[in-house]
């Protein structure tokens, strides 16, 4: 069996705003205690659900430093150093890793139109520009192409990325990933999914990066130390109950985007939890109204995460 260098719980980090829409560091706090608190094993910070796109340069940068001050060293920090081109991500990982950080996680190439051989060469530049480990981060809802196992594969078997965070939704192309790393020390495979973790963990799996997971990452937790210990009865069941809480991103309003949907479903669910103080979104996205809050009342209460009324 080998060891994988990082493994366990990540959640992808929300970034909470005000109501007037600026920063709210200090509900960035409480939610960072909340998934420390839940039993998460790092934070995964400026990725996907943390709006990283709407971000500025400066928003970064504040997020990423409450976000190590807050941690303080108790578990590892990835961070997300989202770029459109090789040169581009070098930029933003020094500048964000001269902030602080325990691994830098990159995309393809995104808006350039490349092939394989120059992704191959982007993620061998970014790798030997920084002195911390690189995950790669199959998404492409989002940089619009599929990374491929044999690419990921080589780069892996050559310590060029030290792990992947799967968000592609292709369970066929995990579980291949997952059959060709499998012998590689150190070497470590994340699924981005909230809904088949089990099945992921069950392919091969080291971790589970769910945005869900902000929310309730104490379930996760326990699914994925169910998953460890081969009690796959259990990991089905925590599974089933988090799927059910998944139901909060879908919203009907054709005025909602699927962004907004999903991550305005997670931040209303943590404020009504009091986790954050508003479930307000980056513009121009909308953020989610009184109905949709009080259906995801229903659905969070139904998951056993609200203090009773008195």
């Amino acid at each position: 069996m080998t060891s994988p260098q990082f493994s366990g719980v990540i959640p992808p980090l929300l970034t909470p705003r005000t109501t007037e829409g600026e920063l709210d560091l200090a509900s960035l706090t409480q939610l960072i205690e909340h998934l420390i608190e839940g039993g998460s094993n790092g934070i995964f910070v400026l990725g996907s659900s943390g709006e990283v796109p709407y971000l500025t340069n400066g928003e970064r940068e504040k997020v990423l430093a409450a976000t190590i001050e807050t941690v303080g060293g108790r578990v590892p920090v990835l961070v997300g150093t989202n770029e459109q081109t090789t040169a581009r991500v070098i930029d933003e990982a020094r500048r964000l890793l001269a902030i602080g950080g325990d691994a830098i996680v990159v995309t393809s190439q995104y808006y350039a139109l490349d092939n394989a051989l120059e992704e191959e060469r982007h993620f061998r530049e970014i790798a030997a520009a920084v002195d911390v480990p690189v995950f790669a981060y199959d998404v492409p809802v989002r940089t619009k192409q599929k990374l491929n196992v044999p690419l990921l594969t080589k780069l892996a078997r050559e310590g060029v990325i030290v792990g992947v965070k799967d968000s592609s939704g292709d369970d066929i192309s995990f579980r291949l990933l997952a059959q060709a790393t499998r012998d590689i020390e150190g070497f470590s495979l994340f699924t981005g999914h909230e809904v088949v973790c089990d099945g992921a963990m069950l392919s091969g799996a080291h971790g589970i990066v769910p945005g869900l997971g902000n929310v309730d990452p104490a379930g996760y937790k326990r699914l994925y130390d169910a998953a460890v210990a081969g009690d796959w009865n259990a990991a089905r069941a925590e599974q089933d109950r988090l799927t059910e809480l998944f139901n909060i991103v879908f919203v009907e309003s054709p005025s909602v985007s699927s962004g907004a949907a999903g991550l305005g479903g997670f931040k209303t669910a943590l404020e009504l939890m009091g986790v954050i103080g508003s479930n307000t979104m980056s513009k121009p996205m909308e953020s989610l109204g009184e109905g949709e809050r009080e259906r995801i009342r229903a659905i969070v209460a139904k998951a056993q995460l609200l203090e009773p009324q008195p």
